[in-house]
C-alpha cells in the first residue's frame, strides 16, 4: 500500500507537469494549426532563465520573471518568424520551429555551457510535507501539483469564462467575424503563442530544479510531450490532461515496479521466448508512452479526444 500510494503521488507530480507543457503545445495547435517543434526548447529556456533569476533575485521572482521572458521570445517568433512564412504552408512553419529548437539549444551551450547547472529546489520548500507510513514526501512536489492545478484551473477560467477567452475561440472558429467587430486576429494569435510559450517557460521553472536542467532536456521531454498530444488528440486540451496523467502514471509505476515480461505473463499462463521473459518493466518504461501513443494511433488515428487530423 506505501509504494502504491507513493507511486501514485509521484505519477500525479509527474503527469501534471506534463500537462503544464503539453497544454500549450496543445493550444498553439488548436488556435493556428502550428506543431511547434521548439515548444520543448521554451521548457528548457524556462528552467535555464529561472536558474539564472534565481542566482539574481531568488527562486519565487523567478516563478514569474522566467515565464514572462519566455512569452516574450514566443511572441518575437510569431510576429517575425511564424507570421512571416505562414504564407509558405505548414511545411516552412514547422522547419521554422524545427531549426529554431537547434538555434535554442546551440545559445544554450554558449551561455550556460554544455554541463548541467545547479538550479536546486528552494530552501523554503525543501522539507517533508507528510509522511505515507515509513516514506516522506516533499513538499516541493506538492508546490508542483499545486501550481499544476492552478494552471488548469486558471486556463479553463480564462477560456471560458473571461471575454478574452472568447475572442481566443472565435478567432479559432469565426476568424473574419471577429475581425469585422474590430479586433486584431494576427495579434491574438501572437498573444495565444506567447501564452503557450510562457506555459511551457513554467513548466521549466518548477520542473528545472525538481529534475535536472541541462541542454539536454528539451530533446529528453520533448518526444514524451508530442506523444501526449498526439494520445490525447490533436487541439485537445481535456484529451492531454487525460494522457499526460495516463502516461505519468505508466511511466512512474513501470519504473517501480521489478517485474519482468515472463514474470507478467507467467501470471496469465503465458509463455514467451527466453530472450523476452527476462525484460523488466523499468528497462521498458521509456518505450511504454510510445506503445501506448501506436496502439491509440492503429485504433483511433485521431486520438482519445482529438478533433484535427493527426
Amino acid at each position: 500500500m506505501e509504494f502504491f500510494l507513493v507511486q501514485l503521488l509521484n505519477g500525479l507530480a509527474y503527469g501534471l507537469l506534463l500537462f503544464m507543457l503539453s497544454s500549450g503545445l496543445t493550444l498553439i495547435f488548436s488556435m493556428m494549426g502550428v506543431l511547434n517543434f521548439a515548444h520543448a526548447s521554451f521548457y528548457m529556456l524556462g528552467a535555464y532563465f529561472a536558474y539564472q533569476c534565481s542566482k539574481w533575485l531568488g527562486f519565487w521572482p523567478a516563478l514569474v520573471v522566467a515565464p514572462l521572458l519566455v512569452a516574450g521570445i514566443g511572441a518575437l517568433v510569431e510576429r517575425f518568424g511564424l507570421r512571416t512564412v505562414h504564407k509558405f504552408g505548414h511545411v516552412a512553419e514547422l522547419l521554422l520551429t524545427f531549426g529554431l529548437a537547434y538555434v535554442i539549444e546551440e545559445i544554450v551551450h554558449l551561455v550556460w555551457g554544455r554541463a548541467a547547472v545547479d538550479y536546486q529546489i528552494p530552501e523554503a520548500l525543501n522539507f517533508t510535507a507528510f509522511h505515507i507510513l515509513t516514506s516522506s514526501y516533499p513538499a516541493y512536489r506538492v508546490f508542483m501539483m499545486a501550481i499544476s492545478i492552478a494552471m488548469l484551473i486558471g486556463l479553463y477560467l480564462g477560456l471560458t469564462r473571461t471575454r478574452v477567452g472568447l475572442v481566443i475561440q472565435a478567432s479559432l472558429t469565426h476568424p473574419e467575424m471577429v475581425e469585422a467587430l474590430g479586433h486584431n486576429v494576427p495579434r491574438v494569435f501572437m498573444l495565444v503563442f506567447a501564452a503557450g510559450a510562457a506555459l511551457a517557460g513554467l513548466a521549466g521553472v518548477i520542473g528545472g530544479n525538481a529534475f535536472v536542467t541541462e541542454p539536454g532536456m528539451a530533446a529528453a521531454v520533448g518526444s514524451i510531450v508530442f506523444v501526449v498530444v498526439v494520445f490525447g488528440g490533436m487541439g485537445s486540451l481535456l484529451g492531454a490532461f487525460i494522457a499526460s496523467l495516463l502516461i505519468g502514471m505508466v511511466q512512474t509505476f513501470s519504473v517501480g515496479i521489478d517485474y519482468s515480461i515472463g514474470d507478467l505473463a507467467g501470471l496469465f499462463g503465458a509463455q514467451i521466448p527466453e530472450q523476452f521473459a527476462s525484460i523488466t518493466l523499468a528497462r521498458m518504461a521509456p518505450m511504454l508512452p510510445y506503445l501506448l501513443m501506436v496502439m491509440m494511433l492503429v485504433m483511433r488515428p485521431k486520438g482519445l479526444m482529438g478533433t484535427r487530423e493527426t
